[in-house]
């Protein structure tokens, strides 16, 4: 049986034509669907993450969480259009197991077809390696994985977990304290959230705040621990200053 007609997931086609998921146990998408599951991977998370580590021989990825894989493989799709020679290590943690199992049964969007053979390798066996790649997947709490890492090991974080209404531990400040330890100094961070309570949770840890815009979806948020050219950077003091009650999510 295809997972994705069970009692827990539902494929669902989102605006570019792209299947999504729908999560009843979380009673969300895993994606957009107005903006398109494809469209908001590449837009949201792949495209500003080459823009900001543009000339980068190596890029080492922490993508939260993995889902149905689409920013991983999204990823490998830019490259190989874009950037064929840019070397790239990818860590993703995923706590639903029989969504990684059920992820063969999968109708991924034309664009991924050649990158198949990897999304089977990772559901068999969590690992995937060649002479460019090297992707991890790690079945389990997100929050015991950050911590497995040395400091400043990421050069790009994926912040796409369910939103924190639904998974409100993904988005805490303590949370966010552990990535600001694990993301390098000129590393950055990526997110559809535009959330105040996240985006001062970030700036809370030393994150500096910038919008993500664009033609064809909506504003997201792009956070760095140093300065970055070519995005607008967000006024937190401003925002503060205006929302005197606002607080970040917090873990007690």
């Amino acid at each position: 049986m295809n997972m994705f007609n069970d009692a827990l997931h539902l494929m669902i086609k989102s605006a570019d034509g792209s299947y999504t998921a729908y999560s009843k146990e979380y009673d969300e998408h895993y994606h957009s669907t107005k903006d398109g599951a494809l469209f908001e991977s590449l837009k949201k998370h792949v495209e500003p993450a080459f823009l900001a580590k543009g000339g980068a021989k190596e890029i080492t990825i922490l993508d939260i969480c993995f889902g149905l894989g689409f920013n991983t493989l999204a990823m490998l799709y830019h490259r190989q259009k874009n950037a064929p020679d840019v070397k790239l290590r990818i860590f993703s943690p995923e706590l639903d197991s029989s969504l990684v199992s059920g992820l063969l049964d999968f109708s991924y969007p034309d664009e991924f077809e050649e990158f198949l053979p990897i999304i089977t390798a990772l559901v068999k066996n969590g690992v995937y390696e060649d002479d460019t790649t090297h992707i991890e997947l790690f079945l389990g709490d997100a929050r015991v994985y950050v911590k497995e890492f040395a400091p400043k090991t990421f050069d790009v974080v994926f912040q796409d977990a369910f939103s924190p209404a639904s998974s409100p531990v993904l988005w805490t400040r303590e949370y966010f304290a552990d990535i600001k330890n694990i993301i390098k100094d000129d590393g950055v961070l990526t997110t559809y959230s535009i959330a105040l309570p996240t985006r001062l949770a970030l700036y809370e840890n030393g994150f500096e705040l910038f919008i993500n815009s664009g033609e064809g979806f909506r504003d997201a948020t792009i956070a760095s621990p140093s300065p970055l050219d070519g995005f607008e950077r967000v006024d937190m003091e401003h925002k503060i200053k205006c929302n005197p009650l606002v607080c970040s999510l917090r873990d007690d």
